[in-house]
């Protein structure tokens, strides 16, 4: 290992799929040794894991990282936001936990919504309307189908608290990923008692939030870690939150993350509150706002159309005609939990590239209708979309963004940016900087610019008008499952 310049720090990104973990120089932000390690997610109704996987991969992903792991002195863990996490008095998960792509809780959300005062009333409440991907959901979801479950749970987590808690053994979260969960008030910045009580939840079992730049805790005494003991842990926060961090975001700068789900975002001075349920009103990690609109469908949904058809993800071909709204796992932008994919328009001469480039289509398209809500009014619509996530440096997707967008992309050349913000976190920590700033010292942004093209116009009325033509049928679909 090269001689650092300053403090070394680990973060951290638990992600659907995997978790990684990065030993970054906290004068620099060069990274010094980095690992991964895979879990697994269940196929079927429901999107479950084993959180003990988590940890599992934690410590083989520091195990990787060698001596420079035992060297840090602090540690953040940005993760996927909204999972339920439900642990016994033992700290042992009762079941595996709901993840945020599971949908199983779309009739409890519709409920939730209309017994607490309808989609204003929770915008006004915690800044969002909850979805099937809300935490809030999935518990109501498991107390009528799994009381059991219920009654021995003696603590609930999100999936970045169970693994800070594993570290320090303290019940701990932040703003941000406790904006995603449903039951915490953004107006109050505190947990709502209504909400919790409709549901059945007693907030003693949830855990305390840590606020912007608080020490959460030290690394506990454990023979399977790397660390030194006192290792200093960091807040830690939801993967989207954590990303805004590695990119030192300042607010209407727009992100467009492409990764299992696909996001938009910007960081935002004003806590947003959209009834109509597409943007999500979150926190950020650092005291500001984060509005965000997520799809459920993005780069592993394109994936598997082109692994349908034979194709390598970049074998497109221009296609005019053909739609197709690529819903594999329903869909959360638009609201159509239960949805399937759609294809219209295929004709003897379509080929198998034009339907590739049709799913990429509709995928952009689900992102790009909710951006201008994301944006303040104020905010310049000719900036740069910042493009971020495991599709990014895809060429198909870059001219997807670039076709349908209009507007100019740059693709910071730093990778693995949750991991990044968990480390600007940590190092804020040691600095006493914010950890935004910390990033933008550290240049993570920087990148290539893709000059604006014309705006395919024709190709976003034709999605669009296939889309409110079909989403009848996608509902009546999704309530007869």
């Amino acid at each position: 290992m090269s001689a650092a310049e300053g403090p070394l720090v680990v973060g951290v990104d638990t992600s659907t799929q995997s978790t990684k973990a990065l030993v970054v120089d906290a004068a620099t932000g060069e990274v010094v040794a980095s690992g991964q390690a895979p879990h697994t997610v269940s196929s079927g109704a429901g999107r479950e894991s084993d959180p003990r996987q988590w940890w599992d991969a934690l410590c083989e992903a520091l195990h990787q990282c060698g001596d420079a792991a035992h060297e840090a002195a602090a540690v953040s863990i940005g993760g996927q936001q909204h999972g339920l996490v439900t642990l016994d008095e033992r700290g042992e998960p009762v079941r595996p936990a709901m993840l945020w792509n599971d949908v199983r809780s779309a009739p409890q959300a519709r409920r939730l919504v209309e017994e607490l005062g309808g989609p204003k009333a929770w915008a006004e409440r915690t800044g969002s309307v909850p979805g099937a991907s809300f935490t809030v959901t999935k518990w109501a979801w498991l107390a009528e189908h799994e009381p059991d479950a219920v009654r021995a749970t003696k603590a609930v987590r999100l999936p970045h608290d169970y693994l800070t808690e594993r570290l320090t053994g303290q019940g701990t979260t932040d703003r941000g990923d406790a904006s995603g969960t449903g039951w915490w008030a953004s107006g109050t910045e505190s947990y709502d008692a209504e909400t919790l009580a409709h549901v059945g939840l007693d907030p003693a079992l949830l855990p305390r939030v840590v606020r912007p730049g608080e020490v959460a805790g030290t690394v506990r005494d454990h023979h399977e870690l790397p660390f030194s003991k006192g290792t200093l842990v960091a807040p830690g926060t939801g993967d989207n939150a954590a990303a805004a961090l590695g990119l030192g975001l300042r607010p209407g700068t727009p992100v467009l993350s492409l990764g299992t789900s696909g996001t938009v975002y910007a960081v935002s001075r004003h806590r947003p509150a959209d009834p109509s349920g597409t943007v999500a009103g979150f926190a950020d990690a650092h005291g500001d706002w984060l509005p965000l609109a997520c799809t459920l469908n993005c780069t592993l949904a394109v994936d598997r159309v082109a692994a349908l058809l034979g194709l390598d993800r970049e074998a497109v071909e221009p296609t005019a005609d053909v739609t197709l709204l690529p819903y594999l796992d329903g869909e959360r932008t638009p609201n159509l939990p239960n949805a399937s994919g759609l294809l219209l328009g295929l004709r003897h001469d379509t080929t198998a590239g034009q339907l590739l480039q049709a799913a990429y289509d509709g995928a952009v398209h689900s992102l790009l209708g909710a951006l201008d809500l994301v944006l303040d009014a104020d905010a310049d619509r000719s900036a740069p979309l910042l493009l971020i996530g495991g599709g990014a440096r895809g060429t198909a997707w870059q001219q997807t963004v670039r076709r349908l967008s209009g507007r100019p992309v740059q693709v910071p050349e730093a990778k693995e940016l949750v991991a990044l913000g968990a480390a600007a976190q940590a190092a804020g920590l040691l600095t006493g900087e914010d950890p935004a700033a910390v990033a933008r010292r550290w240049n993570t942004a920087a990148g290539p610019v893709l000059d604006a093209v014309e705006r395919d116009e024709a190709t976003l009325a034709r999605i669009a008008g296939v889309l409110s033509d079909a989403a009848p049928l996608l509902e009546r679909g999704s309530q007869a499952r």
